[in-house]
């Protein structure tokens, strides 16, 4: 897997977005001091209110950043959002007002919500093979993983010798570093963009896209099942652990931590999987293994703690890990196949944002129910979530699903270049197959015709 790192610009971008993840896990811990310092005791809310704000940030600023990213060359666009983060980090040290720590958290997540996408869309251009970009994909999932366990106890060593405004410090020497490392990339020359639509209609293209394209509709569904099966993990893990079965701070880590080794196994073994088979091969049968997770959690949480109840929270939450990262790891694949490369940031651009969407909605759900109604109760109502969502995808993804589908057009004119290879029909329309995406010439998806597969026919 590592073999891609020989590749000089992936290497440099894939450093910069692991020093950047390394300066948003220090900011991470350093903020929810700062909350504690400023608000005390409603240090809680604080958090649950900035974590609300960056989530507003990612679902609406990714799709604006998606059409930016065709006007603005991706270096440019990528460096200044780094240096955007740094200058935010930098004046943390000064903040003293709730409000500040707001206005904080959007600028911070507001950059990122343009950065990352626009990385997102760039490594298929820099790893045109499938089986290289699979790799990356595992990579970056990786990556993720690796920052959640690392970031923490980075902070906690760091502490033993600093104070804690110093972890800002880190924060902005992770954004420059990753801003360098953008600089030193020669980044591919991206395709033209072809449609001449005007700001608004690119930055709502990658939704549209999803909306018409049936297996990123799938796609979505299953990022909800993610987003139901993780929401318990990240927002009732510390109650489970420690009002549940009354163990220590210290093990609300360890708990955390088997989600994440449980992700990171599953995103070692996805290439040598993923050159066996599908995507959906893949991702559905793991979407359905997380509600029997959370069933099982139901139960678990349900009953009184035993010997054996510890051991199995953190096998529980390792196969959540294992899970979601078998549905989050194909899936840049899944975007890749499902747009023409010129459109590729704003389809990445839409993933993020509808994908935050889902957290958008499950995290609050998790913690509301749980506090009223109990731990069980929040594991069952996630649960149908996540099997209504796996369900719909089941439903929403064909089982032939081919990249090249025959199709014909009726409103180009004679001679249109999209219509070199194409042959009349006998209504008079035009019909020739190819990879079909949805752009500027396909608006909507083929319907199968009738004893011909993969054949299809539609109207744009």
């Amino acid at each position: 897997m590592l073999s891609v790192l020989r590749n000089r610009t992936y290497r440099h971008l894939f450093t910069a977005q692991v020093v950047a993840l390394i300066g948003t896990g220090l900011a991470t811990v350093a903020l929810s001091l700062l909350a504690y310092k400023i608000a005390g005791k409603n240090a809680s809310a604080v958090l649950g209110t900035a974590l609300a704000i960056k989530m507003v940030a990612y679902v609406a600023i990714a799709p604006i950043a998606g059409a930016l990213a065709g006007r603005i060359p991706r270096r440019a666009l990528m460096v200044t959002m780094d240096l955007t983060r740094a200058g935010v980090a930098l004046a943390l040290p000064f903040v003293t007002q709730v409000w500040q720590i707001y206005l904080a958290v959007l600028l911070l997540q507001a950059a990122s919500a343009a950065f990352t996408p626009t990385f997102q869309a760039t490594i298929p251009e820099v790893l045109p093979a499938e089986r290289d970009y699979t790799q990356a994909l595992s990579m970056s999932r990786l990556a993720y993983d690796l920052e959640s366990l690392f970031s923490p106890g980075l902070a906690a060593l760091l502490l033993t010798v600093i104070s804690a405004n110093w972890l800002f410090t880190g924060t902005v020497i992770g954004f420059l570093a990753s801003a360098a490392l953008v600089v030193s990339a020669v980044l591919p020359k991206p395709r033209p963009v072809e449609r001449a639509d005007g700001f608004y209609s690119k930055a709502v293209f990658g939704s549209r896209l999803y909306w018409a394209t049936p297996r990123l509709r799938a796609l979505l569904a299953l990022d909800l099942a993610v987003a139901a099966a993780g929401a318990i993990v990240f927002v009732n893990t510390v109650v489970v652990v420690q009002a549940h079965f009354h163990r220590s701070a210290g093990d609300v880590s360890v708990a955390l931590g088997a989600y994440g080794a449980g992700s990171m196994i599953t995103a070692l073994l996805m290439p040598r999987l993923l050159h066996k088979v599908n995507d959906r091969t893949v991702m559905l049968p793991a979407a359905f293994a997380l509600p029997v997770v959370l069933a099982a959690t139901a139960a678990l949480t349900a009953a009184t703690p035993g010997p054996w109840s510890w051991p199995a929270l953190l096998l529980a939450w390792a196969l959540v890990g294992s899970g979601s990262s078998a549905v989050l790891t194909p899936g840049g694949r899944v975007v890749r196949r499902s747009a023409a490369d010129p459109d590729l940031p704003a389809a990445f651009a839409a993933q993020f944002s509808l994908s935050h969407s889902c957290w958008l909605l499950t995290y609050p759900l998790a913690g509301w129910v749980a506090a009223g109604a109990g731990l069980p109760v929040t594991a069952v109502v996630l649960g149908v979530i996540a099997l209504a969502s796996a369900t719909g995808a089941t439903l929403l993804w064909p089982r032939r699903d081919p990249d090249t589908l025959d199709h014909v057009h009726t409103d180009l004119p004679v001679g249109h270049p999209h219509l070199a290879d194409a042959h009349r029909t006998g209504t008079g329309s035009w019909s020739h197959g190819h990879h079909y995406v949805i752009d500027r010439h396909h608006h909507s998806w083929p319907h199968p015709a009738v004893g011909r597969v993969p054949a299809a026919a539609a109207t744009n």
